[in-house]
């Protein structure tokens, strides 16, 4: 029977112990109608060694929740998991680059539209204070390259003080004011198929659209300018992937650009989606040839 491996995150980060159970749920439930057996197991437990994922027909990290707190070693276990040529999906080079968003940059050298982002390896107040003065934004966001989850993002105006500086590298960019009135829209490919969209709006007066912080999710059918942006980001990023979460939301000009392209462990807010996940149930079955 084929066994697939559902990456979880470290047992000794209770942050999300009451969370990502549910969410294993209901993966398992899409998973096992491929006719797999599906295992659960901590990614931190395979960071030297990858014998323990060896016997796995596919190895899927869609869990392996904070990983962003503790970046070295993913990084490493990135690099184990690909020397042993693991049938890690996506591809454990992809989980490498893509937990820093620093990627955004090298999209859009390939002309993938992003805000203007401004790049630190060790933000200050004074690069925050020179960005407002040159760029004349009401507002900016600033927050580390390796974050999840809204993870020490700030939203500054004029004179206010940075607290909680990122550590180490971070990105500073103006703010988006279509957050708070469009939100962001997610699009879900499974495959390369476009799968299903997701708007989600902020509660009044905040900024992170992320559901722990009251986000509002709502169905959408993206219009033709946001799927064709999906779809060049794929393009642009070349290598194959199961899946993808390409997040949207419209600059000061109304044009769509690039938040992320969500490739590790983004929600695929099943819970929204018209075909209940069969379009990851299929991507799966493909990729294991069946």
């Amino acid at each position: 029977m084929t066994q697939i491996a559902v990456l979880t995150p470290d047992p000794a980060d209770k942050s999300y112990i009451g969370r990502w159970p549910e969410v294993l749920a209901r993966l398992t439930a899409t998973l096992e109608g491929t006719g797999a057996t599906v295992t659960a197991t901590p990614w931190t437990d395979h960071i030297e060694d990858a014998s323990g994922l060896a016997a796995y027909d596919l190895i899927l990290p869609v869990i392996a929740w904070g990983y962003h707190r503790d970046h070295a070693r993913w990084l490493k276990a990135c690099a184990t998991w690909t020397e042993a040529g693991l049938p890690v999906a996506n591809p454990a080079s992809v989980l490498g680059w893509n937990s820093d968003k620093t990627y955004l940059s090298r999209l859009a050298d390939k002309g993938v539209p992003i805000p203007p982002t401004r790049w630190s390896e060790a933000i200050t107040q004074d690069q925050v204070d020179a960005a407002f003065a040159e760029t004349g934004a009401p507002v900016l966001i600033v927050k580390p390259t390796v974050s999840a989850g809204a993870f020490r993002t700030q939203r500054l105006t004029p004179g206010q003080t940075l607290t909680e500086a990122p550590e180490g590298p971070a990105m500073i960019q103006p703010y988006l004011k279509s957050i708070e009135t469009e939100g962001e829209t997610s699009l879900l490919f499974f495959g390369d198929r476009f799968s299903h969209a997701v708007n989600k709006q902020p509660v009044p007066g905040d900024f992170r659209i992320q559901i722990q912080f009251g986000g509002l999710y709502t169905a959408v059918t993206p219009d033709a300018e946001a799927l064709a942006l999906a779809e060049q980001v794929l393009t642009a990023i070349e290598e194959p992937l199961l899946y993808a979460r390409i997040d949207l939301a419209r600059d000061d000009s109304g044009a769509w650009v690039l938040m992320e392209a969500e490739l590790i462990e983004p929600d695929f807010y099943l819970d929204h989606d018209p075909a209940a996940g069969a379009g990851f149930a299929r991507a799966v079955s493909e990729r294991l040839g069946g």
